[in-house]
């Protein structure tokens, strides 16, 4: 595709939102890391820590950092909403012309940004980072990885990259853009293929954990899939109506096959051995009530998420936020609840 491009200059200020679930033995990496980089970025930066609700000691890291430096600032949620709602919370919260979403695991190489900004100068508003190797994982994820982005692809956009992540540099008004999506199950890679603006890649190796588990295992990623899937896209739909139509058609098939032999046996007298067909009339009658089954679940999934959109509650609580602008400040709500009191 091509775009008309309007050179900018660098951003004014770049928000870093990076999602915290259980990072205890990361954050002392992450933090040298970005101390490293964040000086060559040229720009003035602020670090937008969200706290997914962890277990562990991850929140007294967060409050520790956010005290020793004055452009950190802390989100912190008041239970586990999910990766993609964190990162909709720093997003919302944001206060940069351009915004870079990363995790906190490092697996992104932060150094990236630099290319990421030059892009952003040329005039594109979205440039996600493309995977050209993912380093220190097994066979198993890295087949299951490749497989989940084809999926999505068909499923979810046309126009969605593959091999990336949530690993991205979003414009202001590109963010706002996306703001401005309130749907309670998010796949933000389809949000943002969905939104348009002049996008482009910038390819990376990726590294291997610096320390920790991953918090994406299989279970996880089928999970987004089913959620990108069916937020995305009326293929599920329509894949049960055409899984209707394939038994009905094989219920056909096998009912001219009946009749063919019926008429053989009692017409046309012929020496044939005549079963009435038990395990025919099984075979059709689990065809059937199996893709009726699935069918109802697949309309399931949608009614089920027009439930909870219709409830109209907010993407996630804030338990307290802390540093930078944030200090005191105490049970921020989403901005779609606070358009709600207006």
């Amino acid at each position: 595709m091509h775009y008309y491009l309007v050179p900018r200059k660098k951003p004014n200020l770049l928000s870093l939102i990076i999602p915290c679930y259980n990072e205890e033995e990361v954050l002392d990496h992450l933090k040298e890391r970005l101390r490293e980089v964040v000086p060559k970025l040229k720009v003035n930066t602020e670090i937008l820590l969200v706290n997914d609700g962890s277990n562990d000691r991850t929140i007294l890291g967060l409050m520790d950092w956010a005290k020793e430096d004055k452009n950190v600032r802390v989100i912190s949620l008041a239970r586990n909403f999910g990766h993609q709602i964190a990162v909709t919370a720093g997003m919302d919260h944001a206060l940069g012309d351009a915004v870079v979403i990363m995790d906190a695991d490092l697996q992104d190489p932060p150094e990236v940004i630099l290319e990421m900004l030059t892009r952003y100068e040329e005039g594109y508003d979205v440039v996600y980072g493309q995977r050209l190797a993912r380093s220190g994982e097994s066979f198993f994820k890295k087949i299951t990885a490749w497989a989940f982005y084809r999926l999505m692809k068909v499923l979810v956009h046309k126009d969605l990259p593959l091999d990336s992540g949530d690993f991205r540099l979003i414009s202001r008004r590109c963010l706002d853009a996306l703001n401005r999506l309130r749907e309670n199950h998010r796949f933000l890679r389809g949000m943002n293929a969905w939104i348009g603006f002049p996008q482009i890649p910038v390819y990376y190796n990726r590294d291997p954990r610096v320390a920790g588990e991953t918090k994406y295992p299989l279970q996880k990623m089928l999970k987004l899939a089913m959620n990108a899937a069916v937020s995305f896209s009326p293929l599920p739909l329509r894949f049960s109506l055409g899984l209707g139509i394939l038994v009905a058609l094989i219920g056909f098939c096998v009912g001219l096959y009946a009749l063919y032999r019926a008429f053989q046996h009692f017409i046309l007298q012929m020496p044939i051995v005549y079963n009435p067909g038990w395990a025919t009339i099984v075979t059709l009658i689990c065809l059937i009530g199996g893709s009726i089954l699935i069918s109802i679940g697949i309309l399931g999934e949608y009614v089920a998420r027009i439930f909870e959109e219709s409830k109209g509650r907010p993407l996630y609580v804030i338990e307290f936020m802390e540093g930078g602008l944030s200090k005191g400040k105490q049970g921020i709500p989403s901005p779609s609840k606070q358009k709600k009191k207006v």
